[in-house]
């Protein structure tokens, strides 16, 4: 078995810019439309193709039968991500409506669509001869995180595939709902506000360890690895690693969107080489420092070579664990 499935959530941005926001009752212009893929599985599966545009990475998710969905799938076709596993609803492709005011803030409005419908029927083994399944953002999968998530790690996990899972950050108490999973998990990939939700620990740096070995405790089978701005640290059977991120160069940075799953897509690479837990965090580090030249989330992205080449002159914050 070779490559890499990224399963889960598929949506559209569609990004209007304006240049006030209206109160209620009144109207504002919009400026400007443009539309961007996003979701979980454009933005690895890409950024797995640019880094190494021999990697075999299969898309897994449901889309709407509409130009929103049509749209996605050229985009992830025009990387080289094999498409087939994509299934169609009824309903349209999830999309958010993004308003952007000009120089300020965003206001966002989003629409589950197909990705609610999302489920282990969706999933054709057949067309899953990978090493790794990734799947995710379990809180945005309706019912992946009602339980079939569960199943359909389970069910790779009967194939011989690894599987690996990440989630969204939310301000709320249905964490709980993904720990069934872990123990079907063999890497848990996550930011560390989702770790603090998963295990309840407050997130701070000197407490990654701790919710580390915590969520290790909860059935995770190979690798629990956390990243936040500043450090990514590796659980394992090995031991417990940290690796800083990049300090950047003042003004580099465009936007963080896509940053987490840029680092995602990094370690998932690391993995699938065989690389050990301070070289996988290391490439994870600067995948993630690459991908903030650019406001969207996959522009920014080079190959693996391009990716440590733009390391090597750069220095590490102070680790502070």
């Amino acid at each position: 078995m070779e490559g890499i499935a990224v399963a889960g959530t598929l949506l559209v941005d569609k990004i209007n810019e304006i240049s006030s926001y209206p109160a209620s009752g009144e109207l504002t212009q919009i400026k400007s439309v443009r539309m961007a893929t996003g979701g979980l599985v454009p933005n690895v599966s890409i950024d797995l193709r640019i880094m190494d545009n021999s990697l075999p990475v299969k898309a897994v998710g449901k889309l709407g039968s509409d130009g929103e969905g049509a749209f996605i799938q050229s985009i992830l076709e025009k990387y080289g991500v094999d498409t087939k596993g994509i299934t169609y609803a009824s309903t349209g492709t999830s999309f958010t409506d993004v308003m952007s005011v000009t120089g300020g803030q965003r206001t966002f409005f989003t629409y589950a669509g197909a990705n609610a419908g999302f489920g282990v029927a969706d999933v054709d083994f057949t067309l899953l001869n990978v090493k790794i399944l990734h799947l995710g953002y379990f809180l945005l999968l309706d019912k992946m995180d009602s339980g079939e998530g569960v199943a359909l790690l389970k069910q790779a996990k009967e194939k011989g595939i690894e599987t690996s899972i990440d989630l969204v950050s939310e301000n709320s108490n249905r964490y709980s709902m993904v720990l069934p999973c872990l123990p079907y998990t063999d890497y848990l990939i996550i930011n560390e506000v989702e770790a603090g939700g998963l295990t309840g620990i407050e997130s701070t740096e000197s407490n990654l360890k701790k919710i580390a070995e915590t969520l290790f405790s909860f059935g995770v089978k190979k690798r629990v690895v956390i990243h936040t701005p500043s450090v990514g640290v590796c659980l394992s059977e090995n031991g417990f690693f940290a690796v800083p991120s990049y300090d950047l160069p003042k003004g580099y940075i465009k936007g963080t969107t896509g940053a987490g799953d840029a680092f995602c897509a990094g370690m998932l690479l690391g993995i699938y080489r065989g690389w050990d837990e301070t070289e996988c965090l290391s490439f994870a580090a600067g995948a993630a420092a690459v991908s903030l030249c650019e406001a969207d989330a996959n522009s920014g992205m080079r190959s693996e070579k391009g990716i440590k080449e733009f390391c090597k002159n750069l220095n590490r914050r102070k680790l502070c664990l």
